[in-house]
């Protein structure tokens, strides 16, 4: 795994630059779109819990009018297509993220792992995830929750932190491609 670990490091920074090269197009109308429909900076940026525990600033486009406080059709859309994660990228280069690892969260859930639930926190986060797949639907499932923070709580955190885990033991080449081309699929589905 450690051998590995070096290797995806240069894998996650030479893919990235090659997809911000080729997706700048993308990169400049969405951000002059969304700017136009948030009415304010199209870069939405938040404090996250990386790799060791240590705090990040990560980058997506915003989806959210933050004077309606609601999503317009366009940030809908952007969610739904995982396009809002694109500026992810320049945090994969940084060294923040990596491609595959978990989500990064706010803090009060990773940075508060104990025992062997901290292993977690040896991973850089990640865009996806087998946990993200599994939970693409989080916010709905959340919304048909009488507690949803509860259920988050009880339920969805904790088997994250188990699917994090497995990844951990399972990390290769091979585990982050078949996760990567397993989101790329559900993503189109």
């Amino acid at each position: 795994m450690n051998h590995y670990k070096n290797w995806k490091v240069i894998f996650d920074f030479i893919f990235s630059i090659i997809l911000i090269i080729l997706m700048m197009p993308l990169f400049i109308v969405l951000f002059i779109i969304i700017s136009i429909d948030t009415k304010s900076n199209g870069i939405f940026c938040q404090k996250r819990v990386g790799q060791y525990g240590k705090l990040f600033t990560i980058y997506k486009f915003k989806t959210i009018n933050e004077k309606t406080k609601k999503s317009s059709y366009l940030g809908l859309l952007l969610r739904k297509t995982k396009l809002d994660e694109l500026p992810q990228l320049f945090n994969i280069i940084k060294g923040e993220m990596s491609f595959v690892g978990p989500r990064p969260d706010i803090e009060g859930y990773y940075d508060k792992l104990q025992g062997n639930d901290w292993e977690v926190l040896q991973l850089k986060p990640g865009v996806t995830s087998e946990a993200s797949i599994k939970y693409s639907n989080e916010e709905f499932l959340l919304k048909s929750q009488k507690n949803p923070m509860l259920y988050n709580d009880e339920v969805i955190f904790p088997d994250k932190v188990r699917m994090n885990l497995n990844y951990l033991e399972k990390m290769s080449f091979s585990e982050d491609l078949r996760i990567i081309l397993k989101t790329i699929f559900k993503i189109i589905k």
